[in-house]
């Protein structure tokens, strides 16, 4: 009898110690689920917070634009082209993944002085940089584009005569042999002249409208100046008649 009451007494103690461990597993099983998303949501808020403002950077060109081209390499472009001559004024940049060369050359010089010139600064480039592996593509890998400007301007607003010449000569990756092109000319100059001159018949019209407007504002302005003040005089009035004194007054 007494070892079948010890023999419940321990069943019941498992039993008891298997519920606590069970009810304790699904009390941290709930609270994780219940404590996660909250955690998880409050994480993305203040990451998002911590970065308000700062931009979103990229590399669009992650294995590409190998070999790089170095800094000694522009310091060596910018040397050769300063030791040209004909060139006013130069600089060398490159923004993304194009390099190019600005030449002011002189004012007088005409277009074909200025093709001379590109042909002379993309031979520097050339004899730095070999077009070959530089500036064009190989085993779908996107390498460097190179622009060359040259004109004898420095400013548009200096260029309304004839002699403004702009030519830049080009070659992406993707192209086999450079290509130039006189900015400063229309492709078709018949279609440019006649774009110019519905702009100037666009604007003499828009003009002669705007006077006609601002004419008949002053002379309507005029009209009601003058109706206001041929209003405002109002006829004098009549002094009132002395009035007869009546017989018997003043005698």
């Amino acid at each position: 009898m007494a070892n079948t009451t010890k023999n419940q007494t321990k069943k019941r103690s498992v039993r008891k110690k298997r519920t606590g461990h069970f009810t304790g597993f699904l009390f941290w099983i709930c609270l994780i689920l219940l404590v996660t998303p909250p955690a998880v949501l409050g994480w993305i808020l203040y990451s998002s917070q911590q970065d308000t403002g700062k931009p979103v950077l990229g590399n669009r060109y992650e294995g590409d634009l190998d070999p790089a081209i170095t800094m000694d390499q522009m310091t060596a472009i910018e040397n050769g082209v300063a030791a040209l001559e004909g060139i006013e004024a130069y600089r060398v940049e490159m923004p993304t993944a194009t390099l190019r060369v600005y030449a002011d050359i002189a004012d007088d010089a005409g277009s074909d002085a200025a093709s001379s010139k590109a042909d002379e600064i993309y031979g520097v480039i050339t004899g730095i940089l070999d077009p070959n592996v530089y500036f064009t593509q190989a085993d779908g890998k996107k390498m460097y584009d190179v622009e060359i400007h040259v004109y004898n301007h420095p400013k548009s607003t200096e260029t309304d005569d004839d002699g403004f010449v702009y030519l830049i000569k080009s070659k992406s990756s993707s192209m086999s042999e450079p290509r130039s092109q006189t900015v400063s000319q229309p492709v078709n100059a018949e279609l440019a002249q006649k774009l110019r001159d519905q702009t100037a018949q666009r604007i003499a019209e828009e003009e002669a409208a705007k006077a006609a407007a601002e004419a008949e504002a002053q002379a309507q302005a005029e009209a009601e100046a003058q109706a206001a003040e041929e209003g405002g005089e109002a006829p004098a009035e009549e002094a009132p008649a002395e009035e007869a004194p009546a017989e018997g007054e003043g005698e």
